[in-house]
């Protein structure tokens, strides 16, 4: 037991002795919280800018635009009376819409010649354009729905009937889990969680292959003979170290306000299984490509792209079958998941049983195939010994 400590000591000193891995394995984790924290602290995009033309210039055109000026999430950039050189004023405006009322736009409505209105969307920014374009519906909706008001109280429809009389049935949408739609909860804990991955990749990559490269894996064999222990003495300091950092996470959802509060515990425990199922695919691959520069290359390779195919933005099920089963073997897919239904959506432990177990799968799968490459390595040394 004194040696297997006297090992794991000896790990920490390797990895303390390599500036640029201990400055991405502490710093990057610290410095993506802090930079993409205060990125994404607002929650939600406001004061969008927009473009109005009112070729009208009536009352009704000039309700439309107080409209405009009293939602949050638009900013009046500025109004215009004709479409003269509307496209270079968009892109000198930076405009996400432009909206453009017609001339004798109250005329027709009032007479019930159904005039259109005209919003052009710049979808050059899908996000920001959805945005705009929901408030500007919301906005024109409203005024729609008190201008037939308005028009069925003329015709002296009794009060008590208005409503049923403008609209025939009612709608309700209630939103769940993320009511405000604050993008800060949404995607700043997806993103730290690919961070953590891709740096317990980096750091992994090197365990074995430098061992290899400097020539002292005959050394380490010969302190630690057994496999499992060899192993553990690789994984043991970055699954320690990584809790560190978890707890770090934890203290920046203090720091800027987020309110993860329930299931910590719960996913705290997730989390140690998505450091593990991550640590021995980075061993395995440390173990097959004794080159350190290979080895942080292909998996680098790995862990680029598995934001994306974790379907934490983008639906899995909307992508084909050949990339659904490759985001299927990357830990981070499943520990969104599990994530998602814990934080976000509030879900119980058990609910998260499929995806914890596909971790477990895919660590158990990897630390076996890692098991067998370090007995035959390790069989080769004591040949050449």
């Amino acid at each position: 037991m004194q040696n297997f400590f006297s090992l794991l000591k000896r790990e920490f000193r390797l990895f303390w002795s390599n500036k640029v891995l201990r400055l991405l394995f502490i710093g990057a984790p610290i410095l993506y919280g802090v930079l993409l924290g205060y990125v994404y602290g607002k929650g939600k995009v406001t004061d969008l800018p927009i473009i109005i033309v009112d070729q009208d210039r009536s009352e009704l055109s000039s309700k439309a635009i107080q409209m405009f000026e009293d939602n949050e999430v638009l900013s009046i950039a500025s109004i215009l009376y004709d479409q003269n050189n509307l496209s270079r004023i968009a892109i000198e405006k930076e405009a996400t819409c432009v909206v453009i009322i017609p001339k004798d736009f109250e005329k027709m409505t009032l007479t019930k010649k159904y005039p259109e209105i005209t919003t052009i969307v710049n979808t050059s920014n899908v996000l920001t354009a959805n945005y705009a374009s929901t408030a500007i519906q919301v906005c024109l909706g409203t005024l729609k729905a008190g201008v037939q008001i308005e028009t069925l109280r003329k015709q002296g429809v009794p009060e008590n009937l208005l409503a049923s009389q403008y609209e025939p049935f009612k709608t309700t949408f209630i939103k769940k889990y993320n009511r405000s739609t604050n993008y800060m909860y949404f995607l700043w804990p997806g993103v730290l969680a690919t961070v953590l991955q891709q740096v317990l990749l980096l750091g992994l990559a090197l365990s074995f292959a430098s061992e290899f490269e400097n020539g002292t894996f005959k050394e380490l064999v010969k302190k630690c003979p057994s496999i499992l222990n060899l192993l553990a003495v690789k994984i043991i300091p970055y699954l320690l170290m990584s809790f560190g950092i978890w707890f770090i996470y934890w203290l920046f959802t203090l720091w800027f306000r987020l309110p993860f509060y329930d299931n910590l515990l719960p996913l705290t425990f997730i989390a140690g299984i998505f450091v593990l199922s991550v640590s021995f695919i980075g061993i395995l691959v440390s173990i097959l490509v004794p080159n350190q520069l290979k080895a942080t290359e292909i998996l680098m390779v790995i862990a680029t792209p598995s934001f994306i195919l974790s379907g934490f933005t983008w639906p899995l099920s909307q992508m084909p079958q050949a990339v659904q089963a490759i985001a299927n073997v990357i830990p981070l897919t499943h520990f969104l998941k599990a994530f998602r239904i814990l934080i976000i959506e509030n879900g119980t432990f058990s609910q998260t049983t499929r995806p914890v177990w596909n971790m477990v799968i895919i660590g158990i799968v990897c630390a076996i195939a890692a098991y067998i490459a370090l007995y035959f390595k390790k069989k080769s040394i004591l040949k050449e010994v």
